[in-house]
């Protein structure tokens, strides 16, 4: 394999993709609350994006229970999966193709962005320590909040959840999605689940390793029995402290057990985040290699890769496939502008959450 072949088209998941870039998923908050539904902008934006090979949706939650922030969209109503709808066929209509990340935020949540008056649930009543953003009534805007402490999830809430991905699943299928991405990664509630800091369960859900990554393993089961393995993918954060995680004391241990679990179900890829955007760009990486080892199917790498970095990625093996955040938000046609070697244009972080058009769909293509 060699480097150019980052941007040169490969058939993949069944799909023929343009380049092997991804889009990565990014909350971007433009899906007004209460309803939630994404709207005409959400549609343009990802449409302007269509040249990666493939995006990932930002992370669309599965139930009102689900949502961490405010103005997420959603996937469980009508009216978000007529809304998500309109978004597929934008992107379709560009030539691209599009897979929907489903979320559950567990512990990493505000009750007040719960539409349904529902409180904030997770493997046990442990409070995260950080912060999330709310609706702000007096100005219309956003405002940073606690989380607050959850309860810790009865059996019963816990396979609720399990089905509440399956119908996702399902709806993200009837709104014209390529395929899905399970987001367990980033300390949400799957990644809460695997922390033996985070779970202190005694139950089927705590305790081993095995129970705690039960819920996620049954959720990936129930969302392939639906979609297929080949459009069902997965993401993990390993060493990831975002949300108040804490290190994992057996890496080698615990994400190879898990990408040996994601061989037996076939899923399609593991999307693998480097918060700290380090490790993941040593040559030869130890976890990497044991991912590798346990794993046959498609590695998607992500945290702070440039195009250098990411042709070297795919050249080296390590990775099938590169995905970029932030350089897409502030560069829509970013495959063609790495193809021509062009200037990429720098992004606003202070426009990331604000809503409405500045600093989502204005930044210029070439």
């Amino acid at each position: 394999m060699t480097a150019d072949q980052l941007l040169s088209p490969v058939e993949i998941f069944g799909l023929r993709l343009a380049n092997r870039l991804v889009m990565a998923p990014m909350t971007r908050s433009r899906a007004p609350a209460p309803d939630c539904v994404p709207t005409a902008l959400m549609a343009e934006y990802y449409a302007q994006r269509a040249g990666a090979g493939l995006i990932l949706s930002e992370g669309t939650v599965v139930s009102p229970q689900g949502r961490g922030y405010a103005h997420t969209p959603g996937i469980y109503s009508p009216e978000q999966i007529t809304g998500w709808r309109r978004v597929t066929e934008a992107v379709h209509a560009q030539g691209g193709h599009i897979f929907a990340q489903l979320w559950h935020c567990g512990r990493v949540a505000n009750a007040a962005n719960h539409e349904d008056g529902s409180p904030v649930a997770g493997p046990s009543a442990l409070a995260a320590q950080s912060k999330v953003y709310v609706p702000d009534q007096d100005t219309g805007g956003i405002r940073g909040a606690a989380c607050d402490t959850p309860h810790a999830m009865s059996f019963e809430e816990v396979r609720a959840v399990v089905e509440q991905f399956a119908q996702a699943a399902r709806n993200a299928k009837d709104a014209g999605f390529d395929g899905v991405e399970v987001h367990g990664a980033n300390g949400y509630l799957f990644d809460q689940f695997r922390c033996p800091l985070v779970n202190d369960r005694q139950d089927a859900y705590g305790g081993t390793l095995e129970n705690r990554y039960r819920p996620l393993l049954e959720t990936l089961a129930a969302v392939t029995a639906v979609l297929g393995p080949e459009r069902v993918g997965v993401r993990i954060s390993p060493f990831g402290q975002g949300n108040d995680m804490r290190p994992d004391s057996e890496p080698q241990v615990t994400y190879p057990y898990f990408a040996a679990a994601c061989q037996r179900l076939g899923l399609a890829f593991i999307h693998v985040y480097d918060q700290s955007a380090t490790w993941i760009h040593e040559p030869g990486n130890a976890l990497l290699a044991a991912l590798r080892a346990s794993y046959s199917g498609k590695l998607i790498l992500c945290g702070g890769f440039d195009a250098a970095k990411a042709e070297t990625a795919v050249a080296s093996g390590a990775s099938d496939l590169v995905a970029f955040g932030k350089l897409f938000i502030a560069n829509p046609d970013l495959p063609r502008r790495l193809a021509r070697g062009a200037e990429l244009s720098a992004w606003d972080v202070h426009s990331f959450y604000k809503g409405g058009a500045q600093g989502y769909t204005d930044y210029p293509a070439l």
